[in-house]
């Protein structure tokens, strides 16, 4: 099942201070939800495991991304993929864009493809979307506070 996400989100920092922490696995891991564990890999990429909850299946989804078109501190191109055993599976990518913002700061856009399969994808396209939004509301709040901290 094929899903697409996008949006913007204003970033109290420098665009700079913003790329630092899109690239920093600490901030990451905690700003991620069900975030377990974010480690570098030799490409630059991560690996990372991630527990989530969608409607009444619970996961452990362990999985790889990797970085492309990096133009610092302008944005790259997000690629991943993840398995959760019985639960299903999730690949996909973003674009990340950051620009300066009016009256400072940064905006940071952001355009998501994915595709998920198994058990979790039998619950549907809005309970889906439903977490996704959830989930990514969630991370830019806690990415927020943690830039602004930065500054």
């Amino acid at each position: 099942m094929a899903m697409t996400m996008k949006g913007e989100v204003a970033l109290p920092a420098p665009r700079q201070i913003v790329w630092e922490k899109l690239n920093d696995p600490e901030v990451l891991k905690a700003c991620i939800p069900g975030c377990q564990s974010l480690d570098v890999t030799e490409n630059g990429g991560f690996t990372a495991v991630v527990k989530l909850k969608v409607g009444p299946v619970s996961a452990t989804f362990k999985g790889t991304v990797e970085l492309t078109d990096l133009d610092p501190p302008n944005g790259y191109r997000i690629q991943g993929q993840g398995e959760g055993g019985i639960a299903g599976f999730a690949k996909g990518g973003a674009q990340v864009n950051l620009t300066d913002a009016e009256g400072g700061g940064t905006l940071l856009s952001y355009d998501v493809e994915a595709n998920v399969g198994g058990k979790i994808a039998q619950l549907g396209a809005r309970l889906i979307d439903g977490v996704a939004k959830k989930n990514a509301d969630q991370f830019f709040a806690t990415f927020a506070e943690v830039v602004g901290k930065a500054v």
